[in-house]
């Protein structure tokens, strides 16, 4: 997903959102294509929203769905002129930036749904103590690999720590492999490429009191030192440093790649074959922790609060979400969405690492930062500066935008 950060959206965060004025016969949700088959979306939410007009006589419920790409932009724009949604779908790190819009979950949420959170749901939807939003669904992006790869090099131990993973890679260059996969453009979600390496080594964005990066320090060193010996050595494909074709054409989809944490199993199946997906826990330097992220509904000021905190709870119900979560291959933010995969080892391999996953920082700046470090790594990454003076850079950089 890209980042989007301008000083006019933060700006226009300062309105109110939500257009119906405090209608509580009407409902307007934006939501983005979660189920990327435009068909099974559509039929998901009709059906939903059909059932819940059933049972809520007199309320209507309009559900939009728009593009993933500039989606902040058009979301802080509709808000500033009073034309946002009531209901909007939002993942971690954009709630603190709209948090002066929303409507905390506490609420509107039932207690007892409340009670059914896993705590990585809840906690990733939580800032400065407040629910700012109602999940829906989790994922996981656990380190996967190819199983016919490290067949082909006669290895049957699959990597669990950067040492691992480091051993392996002469042997698989040898033999014509990658050891991994890593997208360095700068368009990239630092969430899913290089902020897992850092807090594997121990380290986190943010200092903890998040008033200055903390990226920069000796974890941070030592995670891009780590991940520069493996571009520099051809371990893996240097040409994703700069560019992102699309996945068929990638050495992941050919085959050439050991394992990766940047793509998820659905992602390799129709490459690798389900029964050659590899599921492992993320890799570990000092830590063991990955990357997933949670979907939520957060409804917005101005809203009509009992309508849309209906609505929300209503999706949020284990048997509604089922269907959002299953459709695109996520799993439950409920206790008691219980097994939606039952007899799918692989997609029980993958939830079974939920536990390892954060969803990284709730900053309401996390995505400008992510805007200027990505380009500071991708320059280490191709041998213009040193790890050291990358992240130097970087944080000088971002550290002057916290502090305004």
């Amino acid at each position: 997903m890209p980042v989007v950060a301008t000083a006019l959206a933060t700006t226009l965060l300062a309105a109110c959102g939500g257009d119906s004025g405090g209608d509580e016969k009407s409902v307007t949700m934006w939501t983005y294509p979660v189920i990327f088959d435009e068909a099974k979306n559509k039929a998901y939410w009709d059906g939903l929203v059909k059932e819940f007009e059933k049972k809520h006589s007199g309320t209507s419920v309009k559900v939009e769905t728009f593009p993933w790409a500039n989606r902040d932009t058009a979301l802080a724009t509709a808000i500033a002129s009073g034309k946002g949604p009531d209901v909007v779908y939002l993942v971690p790190d954009q709630l603190p930036k709209y948090a002066k819009n929303i409507v905390p979950a506490d609420e509107y949420m039932p207690a007892d749904a409340k009670a059914d959170y896993t705590d990585f749901a809840l906690e990733s939807v939580t800032v400065d103590g407040k629910a700012l939003g109602t999940p829906v669904l989790t994922s996981a992006n656990p380190l996967i690999c190819d199983k016919r790869v490290f067949e082909a090099i006669g290895e049957k131990s699959y990597p669990s720590t950067w040492a691992d993973l480091e051993a392996l890679a002469p042997k698989l260059k040898e033999k014509g492999y990658y050891a991994t996969s890593y997208s360095g453009d700068a368009q990239q979600t630092l969430n899913m490429t290089f902020y897992p390496l850092l807090w594997q080594a121990g380290g986190d964005v943010f200092t903890e009191d998040g008033k200055k990066t903390a990226f920069g320090e000796a974890a941070g060193v030592k995670a891009l030192t780590f991940l520069k010996k493996l571009v520099d050595a051809g371990h893996t494909n240097k040409d994703l440093v700069t560019t992102t074709p699309k996945l068929e054409q990638t050495p992941v989809a050919k085959g050439k790649v050991a394992c990766t944490w940047q793509n998820v199993a659905s992602d390799v199946e129709p490459f690798w074959g389900k029964e050659n997906i590899v599921v492992q826990p993320p890799l570990k330097d000092t830590e063991s922790v990955g990357y997933g992220t949670v979907g939520a509904l957060s409804m917005l000021k101005g809203a009509g609060k009992k309508a849309a905190g209906d609505w929300i709870s209503f999706v949020a119900e284990a048997k509604n979400a089922a269907g959002l979560e299953k459709e695109s291959g996520y799993f439950p933010a409920r206790r008691s969405g219980g097994d939606l995969y039952p007899g799918d080892a692989l997609q029980k391999a993958v939830g079974d690492t939920l536990p390892s996953m954060t969803a990284g920082p709730l900053h309401e700046k996390s995505r400008e930062v992510m805007g200027v470090l990505a380009p500071e790594i991708q320059a280490a990454l191709l041998g213009q500066k040193s790890p050291e003076d990358a992240l130097n850079a970087a944080a000088k950089a971002a550290d002057a935008m916290l502090a305004r």
